[in-house]
């Protein structure tokens, strides 16, 4: 028997009063497949990162998680899925071991399991040393691996993920991803992420989507999308070319004019090169 996908939204629309933060969006992810939603800010990643979640009801259009529907079936959903907002979601007076044995009490892990998978998902991140020590006294990348670990805890089919490392180093995401993919090889999740580090999309993801306006705007491998840029870019083209062609008149827009003809004269370097 064939799986549902780990994602299949079709005709999804969302509006916020008269703003249509998400218009008409098809979206697959295939079981096992890690995808990138990227797009400047207010594209709507995030508000299709929360209907997805069941956290927001989708409005308009059809949400399936793993053939599961995102209207009547929302618990069952919830129990197949792991999240890490944007928004810090860690209780700073708890202990690190305390925060996550408090998820997998949402996430309904059998009692006679919770200790042990409450100390894998601690040991999976890599924190097991400090998991009795106040959340608060965590470093920006032992908080997003403890986030992690809350996710991971009850063993999802579907990791989401929304703008995890952000304001992190270059060492802190490296080892957070360097996590993410270890699970993802034990467990085979499916994993959606949004990042504005392209490099990251280009290392990580086995498709990228790009959305603007509410719309998506292209969908391929990292390697699709830069070759179709190869007239317009040459052939060193790279993500954030890709996001500057489908993104990149509304923020010039709003750019000074001297760092406007900086990227024109950046662009034919890379054309001509």
């Amino acid at each position: 028997m064939t799986q549902p996908p780990a994602i299949d939204c079709r005709g999804l629309f969302h509006r916020y009063g008269k703003f249509t933060a998400v218009s008409g969006l098809d979206l697959q992810v295939a079981p096992g497949e890690t995808v990138g939603l990227l797009g400047p800010n207010g594209a709507g990643k995030t508000t299709v990162i929360r209907v997805l979640t069941t956290l927001t009801p989708a409005q308009q259009g059809e949400v399936r998680i793993f053939g599961l529907d995102s209207r009547r079936q929302t618990m069952d959903i919830r129990h197949n899925i792991g999240y890490v907002p944007q928004q810090l979601s860690i209780e700073s007076a708890l202990t690190g071991r305390q925060n996550v044995e408090l998820f997998a009490r949402l996430y309904d892990v059998p009692r006679r399991e919770r200790a042990d998978r409450v100390a894998g998902a601690l040991d999976a991140m890599q924190l097991s040393e400090v998991a009795d020590n106040p959340a608060s006294t965590y470093s920006g990348g032992m908080v997003r691996r403890l986030e992690l670990a809350q996710a991971l805890v009850n063993r999802p089919a579907l990791l989401l993920l929304d703008e995890p490392t952000v304001g992190l180093d270059p060492i802190a995401r490296d080892s957070v991803w360097e996590q993410v993919d270890r699970m993802q090889a034990e467990f085979g999740m499916a994993v959606l992420l949004t990042t504005h580090y392209m490099g990251e999309a280009d290392a990580l993801c086995d498709r990228v989507l790009l959305m603007h306006h509410g719309e998506l705007q292209a969908d391929g491998t990292p390697a699709e999308l830069k070759a179709g840029l190869h007239d317009e870019v040459g052939p060193n083209a790279t993500l954030e070319d890709v996001f500057r062609h489908y993104a990149g008149s509304d923020l010039d827009a709003g750019a000074p004019a001297g760092l406007r003809e900086v990227r024109a004269a950046r662009r034919t370097a890379r054309r001509v090169s």
